[in-house]
């Protein structure tokens, strides 16, 4: 492919990850507004909920897809719904009016379920076993797969739940303050490392990992995290902050996110796959998408926590 031809390639992939993102962008904000403003009379998290549950069951069938080209045969109806199961655990901390809404109780209906999923995985195995049939790799791939999607994404429904209660007493979007703080400040980073290493970048960071990331890129994605972190958290004027201030939030998540996404090529370029699934067009898969959330998530509610 010629010079002239590969950079149309490249301008017609950012056109067409800009177009994804920017229609998940307004549904995503239309059940934001519809959450936190309660819409029906629904609890915290009952809006965007289907987000999370579209995004693990996802998730988990690529999941799927990308460790049967190593030879392990998975259940996607084990990793999806182990996975969103997890990931949906928290909510039930806003929906059940005797549980503890505080953020490590919040979390540890998410524990539990990991626990609960854990044993079901066993127990089928246990089921059906045969000597020689790979049982305990099928065990050991399947709580791999549902706890690495679902677990992070429980701690970005814990994000959404942590000013919950304050929602009475304070103006109803600091209520979001948290979760999109995360997803701002991670997809600008994802943004941005996009366009520069596209335009300007030269020096690869990672060529056997993830051969298209520079090191350009990183730059200019962790200076956008930064830059959003200040316009969400700092310029927001809401009445809290992350630990460390708005600065060390953009570094730290945008580290973090650098790292999803630096992650989820080991697991792609292990199983030989390019993307994780074409569900979603210019983006690639379900995993593509939230690859730099997943492991962000973490860290920015540990320091929203702490903050």
């Amino acid at each position: 492919m010629s010079h002239a031809a590969a950079s149309s390639s490249k301008r017609r992939g950012l056109a067409s990850r800009l177009v994804v993102a920017a229609i998940a962008l307004t549904g995503f904000t239309a059940l934001a507004w519809a959450d936190v403003v309660g819409v029906g009379g629904m609890p915290p998290m009952s809006w965007l909920l289907p987000v999370v549950v579209a995004a693990a069951g996802g998730c988990g069938l690529e999941a799927v897809r990308l460790a049967a080209t190593r030879g392990l045969r998975l259940d996607g109806r084990v990793v999806s719904f182990g996975a969103t199961a997890i990931a949906a655990a928290p909510a039930l901390a806003a929906w059940i009016p005797a549980a503890d809404a505080a953020p490590l109780a919040t979390l540890g209906w998410a524990a539990a379920a990991c626990g609960l999923v854990i044993v079901v995985v066993f127990a089928i195995e246990v089921a059906r076993y045969a000597p020689g049939d790979g049982g305990l790799e099928r065990a050991a791939g399947h709580i791999a797969a549902v706890v690495a999607i679902g677990l992070p994404l429980s701690f970005m429904v814990g994000l959404r739940l942590l000013a919950a209660g304050s929602t009475r007493t304070l103006a109803p979007l600091c209520g979001l303050v948290p979760i999109v703080s995360l997803i701002a400040v991670v997809k600008a980073g994802d943004v941005a490392a996009y366009i520069v290493g596209t335009l300007v970048g030269r020096h690869r960071m990672a060529p056997q990992l993830s051969p298209g990331k520079t090191w350009e890129g990183a730059a200019g994605s962790l200076a956008a995290s930064v830059a959003v972190a200040w316009l969400v958290i700092g310029r927001g004027g809401f009445p809290w902050a992350p630990l460390g201030g708005w600065a060390v939030y953009g570094l730290l998540v945008g580290l973090a996110g650098m790292l999803g996404d630096l992650s989820e090529s080991l697991v792609k370029r292990e199983c030989g796959a390019k993307d994780s699934g074409r569900s979603l067009g210019g983006m690639g898969g379900f995993l593509d998408f939230v690859d730099s959330l997943l492991l962000a998530a973490p860290v920015a509610w540990m320091l929203w926590a702490a903050g």
